[in-house]
């Protein structure tokens, strides 16, 4: 098989999901190497107009140029006052497979406009990010607005054909992260949150990192079977209520035995169970008749499936009269054949108040009957949760031991996008700005580093961007920091340790740093966040966390800026 018939094969099998990138063998295919990317993360995922000026820079002898390019943000998502820096992996991914396929070409010819000289598809074809520099922040790390999270340097028309396809790896992975530490900073540290987003995500991709940056941010699990696959993110998840809800009678049983764990002596789980209900329903203060004999049923049969497992959903018809009984009794047959259920999931209804009733019955039924374990039993509860929500149910103090969160997290539907953009600050020696009335829209000039400064409780003060020609910030010299656009805003920091934020990640067509697995990713996370104060961290009114310039940046912003303003002329 050729490389063209290969890439082709390629591009319509992963794109209809009939393969994944593992299925291929390494070396048969450039487009899916053995780093294990998306096919879908190629060249041509990017926006037309980045090919079109790349064909005018190419035909106005732009070729040999030279630029900087600074992808950052500008504002904080979820009106907070941190972000999550997520997405580098797949960026320093897609440099590694950079390249054009012939399948490729032959689109973009019959794409653009026929007065393209042919000569530019054989540039194309022949182009490679090997020339490209790579300087970027720590993945994982927490992040300002205005500070760079990517530094890329180059040929000019192989940084800009980049712009797009990094935008869409960061933006979302990044706000993903954001939204996934918000949320475990909500919870709590003790609190278990699993991610069940798919159904609800933009299609399958989204799904996909999702679940992965999800992880990232603090979660726990996810019912992303593929993900658990590709990421190795653990997969957890129950039964939905049509399980119950398949089940009308225990008549419908036509499995009931199930094998003691030590034994080997088989009894039957029906009439135990049955037999357990009947117990409970006294020790509860329940009517046995209110509980539904197909819940039952279904209780059943799946812990006959699932006898080391049995986790239960129990709201399908009411949670007081009818779900809590029925599993109580199931879990305490399982436990006279030598087994421990697990627990129970929530899903509709007052989630406070049925968490505190079913840890009182929990509490109950180990006091009566000399389990302890009983009590500690896991309650999940799901149900349109969002980071509101379990705030509200943290004042009410709830009994929750895990969320089950999906539509809201994979969605981010309190800001469905972070707003990355990518401004070149340099071409050949020379520094760019763009201008604009909106202060916020005007760019930083020129090629910059960033420290971060700490104070002598550890936390972090600020974050201050240099030019790179000047000397960094040390540990216990005064620094006069400088708010990058506001005059009067400054102040002197006396840093007791300064981090260096930039490392470069590839060059020369090499990777310089060792990719960090997701869990050590995720770890980062963790311990970047612990470097904010509480009061940066915090839901409401959070404070921000200031970034500024040295001195010397801000001058050479202000003189450029003065030297590319026009001037008015009034008559």
């Amino acid at each position: 098989m050729t490389e063209h018939e290969s890439c082709c094969e390629c591009d319509e099998r992963v794109l209809s999901g009939s393969i994944t990138p593992h299925e291929y063998e390494p070396g048969k295919c450039k487009r899916l190497r053995q780093n294990g990317q998306s096919g879908v993360i190629q060249p041509l995922l990017t926006d037309l107009y980045q090919i079109t000026m790349a064909y005018a820079y190419w035909k106005s002898g732009k070729i040999g140029d030279e630029a900087v390019f600074d992808l950052y943000f500008r504002k904080n998502p979820f009106q907070g006052e941190f972000t999550i820096f997520a997405g580098l992996e797949e960026c320093l991914k897609f440099l590694e497979n950079f390249h054009y396929s012939d399948s490729d070409i032959a689109y973009l010819k019959q794409t653009l406009p026929p007065t393209i000289e042919p000569e530019f598809f054989v540039f194309l074809r022949n182009l490679t990010a090997n020339d490209v520099t790579l300087y970027a922040i720590q993945e994982g790390s927490v992040v300002f607005p205005w500070i760079p999270l990517l530094r890329v340097e180059g040929p000019l028309i192989i940084v800009q054909l980049l712009e797009t396809t990094l935008l869409t790896l960061v933006n979302y992975a990044s706000l993903m992260a954001t939204n996934a530490a918000r949320y475990r900073i909500a919870a709590g540290k003790k609190i278990m949150l699993l991610e069940f987003g798919l159904r609800r995500a933009q299609g399958p991709d989204g799904g996909l990192s999702a679940s992965k940056y999800a992880y990232v941010g603090g979660f726990d699990g996810t019912s992303n079977v593929l993900a658990g696959k590709l990421f190795n993110i653990p997969v957890k998840g129950t039964h939905a209520h049509s399980y119950v809800t398949s089940f009308s009678d225990v008549t419908e049983l036509r499995t009931k035995t199930l094998k003691h764990k030590s034994t080997g002596v088989e009894k039957d789980l029906l009439v135990l169970s049955m037999q357990w209900r009947k117990k409970l329903a006294v020790l509860l203060d329940t009517l046995e008749k209110e509980a539904s004999d197909g819940e039952l049923a279904a209780l059943i049969s799946f812990a006959i499936a699932f006898p080391a497992g049995f986790m239960a959903l129990v709201d399908t018809y009411d949670v007081k009269r009818s779900g809590l009984l029925n599993f109580c009794a199931v879990s305490l047959a399982l436990n006279d054949l030598g087994y421990r259920a697990l627990g129970i999931r929530i899903d509709s209804g007052d989630l406070a108040y049925l968490s505190k009733k079913a840890r009182e019955t929990f509490v109950k039924v180990s006091e009566k009957y000399n389990i302890p374990w009983f009590a500690k039993l896991i309650i999940i509860a799901s149900n349109d949760i969002n980071e509101e929500t379990i705030l509200s149910l943290n004042e009410q103090d709830h009994k929750i031991d895990c969320f089950g969160i999906g539509t809201h997290l994979v969605t981010c539907q309190r800001q469905p996008a972070l707003g990355c953009v990518y401004k070149m600050v340099e071409i050949n020696g020379q520094p760019r700005i763009k201008l604009s009335q909106d202060v916020a829209k005007v760019t930083m000039p020129g090629r910059k580093d960033v420290y971060r400064l700490y104070g002598a409780d550890g936390h972090a003060l600020i974050d201050i961007l240099k030019r790179s020609i000047e000397k960094p910030p040390q540990a216990g010299e005064k620094v006069l920091c400088r708010h990058p656009f506001e005059e009067s805003k400054r102040a002197y920091v006396t840093p007791t340790r300064v981090e260096a934020l930039y490392k470069v990640y590839w060059k020369n067509g090499h990777l310089l740093e060792p990719l960090p697995s997701l869990t050590d990713v995720r770890k980062r996370v963790e311990s970047s966040l612990e470097t904010l104060r509480p009061d940066i961290k915090r839901n409401l009114n959070p404070t921000p966390y200031k970034v500024s310039v040295s001195v010397d940046l801000y001058s050479f912003i202000h003189e450029l800026w003065l030297q590319n303003a026009p001037i008015g002329e009034l008559s």
